[in-house]
């Protein structure tokens, strides 16, 4: 199934917390006790997110009308990559990645910074194409979504 990558607006807010959390909640709680997984998703009910909006490049996939995942880019870091559970496994992770590459190349920035999960940081480093001295690195998934 094919899904749009476009800028996130405010109004995206509600269902980018909602793709976050439950990301949060179902794929990473087996990684981390649940009283983490509580603090950090209290980073990131709809309010926190409307702020974070006003501070970095934020992208969404949306597939069928329904935003189903989520990157962004502050600064030299990315930020924030979250896939909803029922959509992961389809290459949208790497198109919003590849979305937030050419954010910071437009924006004159020449490598990133990627900080990830435990499960995340596993999968990045099996499949990678590229890497840097930093944590960062660049994956040959193949995406099925658009990039507008």
């Amino acid at each position: 199934m094919a899904c749009d990558i476009r800028p996130a607006s405010e109004t995206d807010a509600d269902a980018i917390s909602d793709v976050i959390i439950s990301a949060l909640r179902q794929t990473n709680s087996s990684d981390y006790p649940a009283h983490i997984i509580d603090r950090v998703a209290e980073n990131f009910c709809p309010a926190a997110v409307r702020e974070l909006l006003g501070r970095r490049i934020v992208f969404v996939a949306v597939d069928g009308g329904r935003i189903v995942g989520t990157a962004s880019l502050d600064g030299a870091v990315v930020r924030t990559v979250f896939v909803a559970p029922t959509a992961q496994g389809r290459g949208i992770g790497a198109g919003l990645m590849a979305a937030v590459e050419r954010a910071a190349a437009a924006g004159g920035i020449a490598a990133l910074t990627v900080p990830s999960s435990i499960r995340r940081g596993a999968s990045m480093k099996s499949s990678a194409s590229t890497s840097s001295e930093t944590d960062s690195t660049a994956t040959n998934e193949r995406s099925s979504c658009g990039v507008r």
